[in-house]
């Protein structure tokens, strides 16, 4: 395969890890440069991974086949559509735009031009959501329930936990789930911003399974779990440390009073998963799709309909804002 011509624009938090992995994936890639609006942070990440430091995303676009943009969610649809406009192909970070016309248009324009338009959504490359993937088709859950919890950062927050977070195990969910969402309701409080930092959502699906999904960045301890609880089993998914454990039904006795039943015999399985890197997968993939041509794992649709449940919960959540 011949290599592509990538870039990374914005490199703040997130855009260091792209910038970070292409330089370990020059293997597949001539890794062009890196762009960030902020000089001394393109200079210094430029010099880090041993690329060229760009000013304007418009002068390293005109130099690229695809790249990578992690910039603040309101310049999401700004600097991809002038990436469109160059004809190159883009790994976008999540969440797509902060409002669904946009979505709508970028979508519209990358199938128009037949690029490649990839949502960064890096939770699905987790190893231990690519094994449960595998069975979506086979578990029907009762209730599934997600956390996703941490600290409070010094990272400048341009949206709340809602538009920040929780839309990975929205996403998640959805995708877990074949149905239709039918209803939703949402609370989310401000804390330390101006927008929720922490938030609680449930969604019903027409098949009459449900979910609650919590997530706060003002919890002291970092919690990234998801589980689902089916009538003969319980899954337990642990994002952080990629594990899935299965729990079996149990058997049980009546004790000689026949007032209490003790368990004898408890079932569970964990799922022997050969980890890796999420984001590094997803590189690998979007790289796969541009110069092998090979279908993406997810579809345009399923990128819209993630962010139009997380915006619907987002608004909710802060009706209840004072």
């Amino acid at each position: 395969m011949k290599k592509i011509k990538y870039g990374v624009i914005g490199v703040g938090h997130m855009g260091n890890y792209h910038a970070k992995l292409c330089d370990k994936l020059r293997d597949y890639i001539d890794f062009v440069g890196v762009c960030d609006i902020r000089k001394d942070r393109a200079d210094y990440i430029a010099d880090l991974y041993n690329t060229k430091p760009y000013y304007r995303a418009i002068d390293l676009l005109k130099k690229v086949n695809a790249v990578s943009i992690a910039v603040p969610t309101n310049k999401h649809y700004m600097v991809s559509k002038m990436a469109f406009d160059q004809d190159v192909d883009i790994l976008l970070e999540k969440p797509m735009t902060d409002n669904i016309e946009e979505a709508r248009e970028l979508i519209n324009i990358a199938s128009e031009k037949k690029l490649v338009f990839h949502v960064g959504h890096v939770e699905r490359f987790n190893s231990a959501v690519l094994e449960l993937m595998q069975y979506s088709g086979e578990i029907m859950p009762v209730s599934l329930r997600a956390k996703r919890l941490g600290p409070p950062s010094d990272r400048e927050r341009d949206s709340g936990v809602i538009l920040d977070l929780m839309i990975h195990d929205i996403d998640i969910i959805l995708n877990l789930i074949n149905s239709k969402v039918v209803d939703i309701s949402a609370y989310g409080k401000k804390i330390h911003t101006n927008y929720e930092d922490i938030a609680s959502v449930q969604m019903l699906f027409e098949n009459g399974t449900f979910a609650s999904i919590h997530a706060s960045r003002i919890t002291q301890k970092k919690i990234r779990t998801l589980d689902l609880t089916l009538p003969d089993r319980y899954i337990y998914l642990d994002y952080s440390e990629e594990d899935i454990y299965i729990y079996r039904k149990s058997a049980t006795k009546n004790s000689r009073n026949n007032k209490i039943r003790k368990v004898i015999d408890t079932n569970v399985e964990q799922i022997l998963i050969e980890k890796g890197n999420p984001l590094k997968l997803e590189i690998e993939h979007f790289i796969k799709t541009v110069g092998e041509k090979e279908t993406s794992m997810f579809s345009s649709k399923q990128n819209l309909r993630s962010l139009k449940i997380v915006l619907e919960a987002q608004k909710k959540a802060r009706s209840f804002f004072k």
